[in-house]
C-alpha cells in the first residue's frame, strides 16, 4: 500500500512539474494594457513562469474592454495571444449575437492550425457562454489533448433566472445542450463558483472532475507606489479629507446587478451624516444615476469616470468604507466571485457587503460587515455602524481582509491551484 502510494504521489509531482503546452479560449480575454477580463492574463502569466506555454484566443472586440486590440497577434509576458476579428456591438441584442457567431465559427474553421501551431496538452474552454466547449472539444480531440471547461457563470440558468427566458427556448435549449456535453465530456471542470456541485451533479458532471478555483488579485500590483489619480477626483477625495468627511466608496460597473439605487437610497437618508459617497466606474446605468444625483439634489454624492487598474490601490487607499451592493436574486445560492470584492480587501478597506448569496467573503475574512440586499434602510444602518467605529478598528477589519485574500485569493495561489486539478 505504502509503496503504491508513493508511487502516485511521484508521479503526481512529475506531472505537474512537467511543461505543458495550454490552449486558452476566452472570447472576452484581455491585458492590463487593454482592459478586463483580466483573469485570463494574470493565470496565463502565473503560468508561464512555471514553465508552461500559453496560447490565448480571444476576440478583437470586446464590450468590457476600454480599448481593443489593433494587431492579429501579439506576445504580452510571454503569453502569446490570437486576436480573432469580429464585429462590434452595443448592448445585449443581436450585435452581440453576431460577435459571438463569428468567433466560434472562425474557432471552428481554424482549430487545425492553431492545433498544429500550439500543439496542446491542455484545450481550456473559458467564457461567459457554455457553446465554446464544442470548438475545444474538437481542438482537444485533433490534439490528443486534456479537455477543460472553466465555469464563470451558470448558463443557461443566469438568462433563465435573471432575465425568466422559458426552458423551452430556443436559445436555451441550445445552452443547456452545451452545457450537459460540458460536464460529460471535459476530463475538468473549473468553476469560479463555490456552491456548484448540486446543480452540475443534476446535469450530469462526475463531481471527481470538479475544482474550485475563485477570482484573485496580483501581489506584484499593490507592492509599489500608486499611481497617480486623474486631478479632479483627487481634488475632491482631498478635500473630503480637509473637511473630517467619513468618504464611501464604491469602484466598479455601473450596472443594473450593482444595486447603486439602492447606495444612492441610503445616501438620500444619510444626507445629514458626516459622509461623503463616491462613485468610480462607467457602465449602462452611469448616466442615470448621475441624472438622480442631480434631480434629487443629493449633494453628498459624486460620480467620476473609471481610473486605469494602476490607479486602482491610490482610490481605495482614500476610503473610510467601500462599498459592494447586489440584486436579491436566487442564482447567487450558488455563489459570488466578484473582483472588486478582492481589489477592497487587498488595499485594506473596512467592507459593507449588501448581500444574500452561497458565500460571503467579507464575513470569512471578519472585514466589514454584511446586510440585506435591496434595502436602503439596511444599507444605511451598516454605513453608520462602520462609521461609528474607530479608525483603528476600521484599520483591523481591513488587515484581516488583507491576510485572507493573501492566503486564498493571489493569482499566483490559483495559477497554482488551477495546474494542480487539470494535470
Amino acid at each position: 500500500m505504502s509503496s503504491q502510494s508513493g508511487f502516485t504521489y511521484e508521479r503526481r509531482v512529475e506531472v505537474i512539474n512537467s511543461p505543458m503546452n495550454i490552449l486558452y479560449l476566452n472570447h472576452y480575454a484581455g491585458t492590463p494594457s487593454l482592459g478586463m477580463e483580466y483573469r485570463p492574463y494574470y493565470l496565463a502569466r502565473e503560468w508561464v513562469r512555471a514553465g508552461h506555454a500559453v496560447t490565448v484566443v480571444a476576440a478583437n472586440f470586446s464590450h468590457v474592454r476600454a480599448r481593443q486590440p489593433q494587431a492579429e497577434q501579439e506576445e504580452v509576458d510571454g503569453i502569446n495571444y490570437n486576436w480573432l476579428p469580429t464585429p462590434g456591438y452595443q448592448g445585449n441584442g443581436l450585435g452581440r449575437v453576431k460577435n459571438i457567431w463569428s468567433f466560434l465559427c472562425q474557432m471552428w474553421r481554424l482549430a487545425p492550425a492553431l492545433v498544429a501551431a500550439c500543439q496542446p496538452d491542455v484545450v481550456v474552454a473559458s467564457s461567459t457562454y457554455p457553446m465554446d466547449i464544442w470548438v475545444a472539444r474538437r481542438m482537444a480531440r485533433l490534439a490528443g489533448a486534456r479537455l477543460v471547461y472553466e465555469v464563470h457563470d451558470l448558463w443557461p440558468a443566469s438568462p433563465m433566472e435573471l432575465s425568466g427566458m422559458p426552458w423551452w427556448h430556443p436559445f436555451i435549449l441550445l445552452c443547456q445542450k452545451a452545457e450537459n456535453d460540458a460536464y460529460r465530456d471535459a476530463a475538468r471542470v473549473v468553476s469560479m463558483l463555490p456552491n456548484v456541485a448540486g446543480h452540475m451533479a443534476a446535469h450530469g458532471l462526475d463531481l471527481h472532475k470538479l475544482h474550485i478555483v475563485p477570482n484573485g488579485i496580483s501581489p506584484e500590483e499593490w507592492g509599489g507606489p500608486a499611481e497617480a489619480l486623474p486631478a479632479p477626483l483627487a481634488a475632491h477625495l482631498q478635500s473630503l479629507r480637509a473637511a473630517n468627511r467619513i468618504v464611501v466608496g464604491y469602484a466598479g460597473s455601473h450596472g443594473v446587478p450593482n444595486a447603486l439605487d439602492v447606495l444612492l437610497d441610503a445616501a438620500t437618508l444619510m444626507q445629514h451624516e458626516n459622509m461623503a459617497f463616491v462613485l468610480v466606474g462607467d457602465g449602462h446605468e452611469k448616466e442615470r444615476l448621475a441624472q438622480r444625483v442631480q434631480a434629487e439634489g443629493l449633494h453628498n454624492v459624486r460620480l467620476f469616470a473609471p481610473v486605469a487598474k494602476g490607479q486602482i490601490p491610490a482610490l481605495l487607499q482614500q476610503l473610510d468604507i467601500a462599498y459592494i451592493g447586489w440584486k436579491r436574486v436566487a442564482l447567487y445560492r450558488f455563489g459570488i466571485a466578484p473582483n472588486k470584492l478582492m481589489d477592497y480587501m487587498m488595499a485594506g478597506c473596512a467592507v459593507l457587503h449588501s448581500v444574500e448569496a452561497g458565500n460571503d467573503p467579507v464575513a470569512d475574512a471578519g472585514c466589514g460587515l454584511t446586510v440585506v440586499p435591496e434595502s436602503a434602510d439596511a444599507v444605511a444602518q451598516g454605513l453608520q455602524r462602520l462609521a461609528n467605529a474607530t479608525p483603528e478598528q476600521r484599520q483591523q477589519m481591513g488587515e484581516r481582509g488583507r491576510a485572507y485574500v493573501l492566503a486564498h485569493h493571489t493569482y499566483p495561489v490559483l495559477a497554482r491551484r488551477f495546474i494542480e486539478a487539470i494535470a
